[in-house]
Order: structure tokens, then C-alpha cells, then sequence
């Protein structure tokens, strides 16, 4: 527990109005800087990662939460509550607020860590955490995903925005844009049919074999269900096997997509370090 005084303290030195008015800078290629960055908020002073390379570094001027809110209900694949609150300590009874939760790993905004799909992959609090903090590149197929559900990301789809936008930058995390993060309360979102099948965007298999043998990516990012499109979630999760298999981290359920450029952001992962763990619930901020 925090002293009493303490957070407030630490609100005021780290508020989020005077991280912005003081433009902090971070390095494009982020790894680097991850440790620079925690001290600087809370302290206000520059202080240089060990060994960090020479990076440019350029300032954010607002924050952006891409998380949605966790509540018991939120949908998942097999219809099932995944997450559940009890509260044992209250404060009508004990002038005291204590809950406790029931979860499992993969529910709401959350983690895919690489253990999730391969035998010995490291486990979510296995992750550098210099590998959270990236280059935040999306890619946009919301128009099409609108009229067929079943699309995916592919390798053309990664090489239209680099005609645009310059190659992936290396260690950055690519992130689908399907619009599916504005359907969280229709049943559209889960997208299955009368048959029992999915209907979701993802991103394609081939896609998972292009951004490991031919770009240096650390991450992918869905705001669906799954990282795979809903066809393949029912049991062949090709994406999921090649990709988290290789050593690399996965986020589903994303929000608030719209609001983040297609190039420029710099996305960060607050990762739960639970050992062993397969993944969690975590909070996405983009800083842009």
C-alpha cells in the first residue's frame, strides 16, 4: 500500500498536463528509452537508459487510451463469463473497499504472450520490457472488413501502407484497424452465425511468415477477439501458432483505433508480470 499523501504527492509531480506541457522526448526506435521514460515522469529529470544507442527523439502531445473497460460480460468466443467480481471487503461492513476477482488470462484488452502458442515461449512476465514500448504502425481496413467479416491483413495490405508511409520501422508493433472496436456491444463483435462459425477480421497466415522472415516487428495488435480471423479461431489458429511461436507478443481487443494516425504513435503495453502467465489483462496507451 501507498502511505496516505503518497499518490497524491506523485499526482501532482507526474500529472498528465505537465508531461504533455513538457514534451518529453522519446526515441523512435522506443526499446531503448523504456527506462528513461518511467523516470522521467514521475521525476522530471532526463535520465539516460544504460548503454542506450543514439536514437532521434521527437515529443507526444497527447495520450490515448486503446483499452476498453473490463466488466463481467464481456464477450468472448464461447459465449462463457470470463471475468467475474466479488466483493468479500466493503464499505458499508468494513469501512474498507477490497474485491476480488475471477478471471481467465485472455479477457477484455489483453496480452498474447509468446508461451500462450508454443511449449517454451516466454510467459507474460517473461517479456522484456524494453519490447513494450514501440513504434506503433496501423493498418486500416475497416471499409473492407465492413462488407466481408472474414477479411484479413495481408502482405499486400503491409506494403500498400509502406508505399505511403516508408518501410515498418524495426521493433514496432503493427496493429489492425477493422472497426471492429466500435461493436463491442453488438453482437456483431463476437460474429457468429446461426451455424456456430466466426465471422471476424484478423490477420492472415502469410502475413504472420512476411513480418517475421522479412521485417523486424515485436508486435501485432486486433481490436477483435483474436489475433486470427473468427474462421480460423475455431481451432486452427494458424497466425497465433506462427507468430507467438517465433518468440513475439500479441494484444487483442483493442479500442479507440480512429484516434490514432496510421504512422507516428508510439504504442505502450502495461503488461501484468504475473509469473508464468499466458497473458492478462492490460492497459494500451498510444502516445501520439
Amino acid at each position: 500500500m501507498c502511505p496516505p499523501g503518497c499518490l497524491h504527492s506523485i499526482c501532482e509531480q507526474a500529472s498528465r498536463r505537465g508531461l504533455l506541457k513538457a514534451g518529453f522526448g522519446f526515441g523512435v526506435a522506443a526499446a531503448a528509452s523504456a527506462a528513461s521514460f518511467a523516470a522521467t515522469a514521475v521525476a522530471a529529470t532526463p535520465v539516460a537508459a544504460q548503454a542506450a544507442p543514439a536514437v532521434q527523439t521527437r515529443s507526444f502531445t497527447n495520450v490515448l487510451d486503446l483499452t476498453h473497460t473490463l466488466y463481467e460480460g464481456f464477450p468472448t468466443y464461447s459465449g462463457e463469463k470470463w471475468f467475474t467480481m466479488e466483493k468479500p471487503v466493503t464499505w458499508a461492513k468494513d469501512k474498507v473497499n477490497l474485491h476480488r476477482w475471477i478471471l481467465m488470462e485472455h479477457t477484455g484488452t489483453h496480452i498474447d504472450s509468446p508461451f500462450h502458442f508454443s511449449e517454451k515461449g516466454n510467459t507474460v512476465d517473461l517479456i522484456p520490457i524494453t519490447d513494450l514500448l514501440v513504434p506503433m504502425v496501423v493498418i486500416n481496413i475497416a471499409a473492407r472488413a465492413a462488407d466481408n467479416p472474414d477479411t484479413s491483413v495481408t502482405p499486400d495490405d503491409i506494403k500498400a501502407w509502406e508505399s505511403r508511409n516508408g518501410r515498418i520501422p524495426d521493433g514496432a508493433c503493427v496493429v489492425m484497424n477493422s472497426g471492429w472496436g466500435k461493436l463491442l456491444s453488438s453482437p456483431k463483435f463476437t460474429g457468429v452465425d446461426p451455424a456456430g462459425k466466426f465471422h471476424t477480421p484478423g490477420f492472415h497466415g502469410e502475413t504472420a511468415q512476411f513480418l517475421i522472415n522479412e521485417r523486424s516487428v515485436k508486435g501485432v495488435g486486433v481490436d477483435t477477439l483474436s489475433l486470427d480471423t473468427g474462421l480460423n479461431s475455431a481451432g486452427a489458429f494458424p497466425f497465433h501458432y506462427a507468430w507467438l511461436g517465433s518468440g513475439r507478443w500479441g494484444v487483442e481487443n483493442l479500442a479507440n483505433l480512429d484516434t490514432v494516425p496510421e504512422k507516428g504513435a508510439l504504442l505502450f503495453v502495461g503488461a501484468p508480470k504475473v509469473k508464468d502467465g499466458t497473458g492478462g489483462p492490460s492497459r494500451i496507451i498510444a502516445l501520439v
